[in-house]
Order: structure tokens, then sequence, then C-alpha cells
């Protein structure tokens, strides 16, 4: 299936999420903290052409199948893209070029873009620089009227 980037600028603003995992890693004695910065899209299995046209046209990321056993859930799978290099210079740079309409997914996806900005710079590594990360983190999914201008730092920024 062939996409063209505003059919995936709709998929996106309504299905897509940009978002970064943070966890402990290792044992108890030598723990540290691991950021995962994800975009990824989950449909269900009717539609996972649309996936595989994702995956055709970025040429990058996967698609999983994803389970779930609650009540009243299909079979879905997810299109997702991990690697920080890909996300970087793939995912990013497309939806500069190609922004998306809904306020709270830009603003989601600004966030993310500094996240990945923290992590290209090393401050994951840092106590302080992991706290920054974690305030971003926290300001994403809440919707434009909880997370405040994020469109307007990045510009300063940029």
């Amino acid at each position: 299936m062939k996409l063209k980037p505003d059919y995936i600028v709709g998929l996106v603003d309504g299905e897509g999420s940009f978002t970064a995992f943070v966890r402990h890693v290792g044992t108890s004695v030598n723990r540290r903290v691991k950021v995962e910065p994800r975009f990824y899209l989950k449909l269900r299995a009717i539609d996972k052409p649309l996936l595989d046209g994702l995956k055709h046209y970025f040429q990058c990321g996967n698609v999983y199948i994803q389970r779930d056993q609650r009540k009243n859930h299909s079979l879905c799978y997810r299109f997702e893209v991990h690697n920080r290099e890909q996300l970087k210079t793939i995912i990013v740079p497309f939806f500069k070029r190609y922004q998306l309409n809904s306020p709270s997914k830009q603003e989601d996806f600004i966030l993310f873009c500094q996240i990945l900005e923290k992590i290209s710079d090393g401050d994951h590594l840092t106590s302080s620089g992991l706290h920054q990360i974690l305030l971003l983190k926290e300001q994403m999914h809440l919707g434009s009227s909880r997370a405040g201008n994020p469109q307007a730092r990045w510009e300063r920024q940029h």
C-alpha cells in the first residue's frame, strides 16, 4: 500500500504516539535508568496493511503483533520505531516537514524532539539531565490546555 505524507500525518494525528519510556534496568546492586524514545501507531489487525505501508514509506521500524487480553478488544498490530538514529534522521525530519494538525499531538512531538536532543547531548547520563527529561516527559500526553506552550519554547531554542 503506497501512502502519501498528508495521509500519514492524518493517521498519526488520530492514532500515533510520540513517547519516551523511562525505566530502571539492571540488578539491585548495579541499577541504572534507561530512556527509550519511541514513535508508534497501533491499529486493529484488519488495518495491518496501513502499518506495513508506514514501514515501507519510512524504510525503518517494525510491525509487531499486540495482543490484548481485555474483553471487547480485538487483535491489534503496532508499527514502532525505537532506533534513536532512525528517529533523528527519518521520523523527526518528516514531521518537521509535514506538521501534525492536532495541537496536542504537535506538542507531544515537540517535547519528544526535546527529549531526543537531550539524549543526543548525553544529558540522560547525568542526574540533572535525567531530571530534565522526566520533566519533559511529564508534560507529554496532557493535551494543549495543561502542557503549556512547548511550541514557543521550541521556536526560542531553534
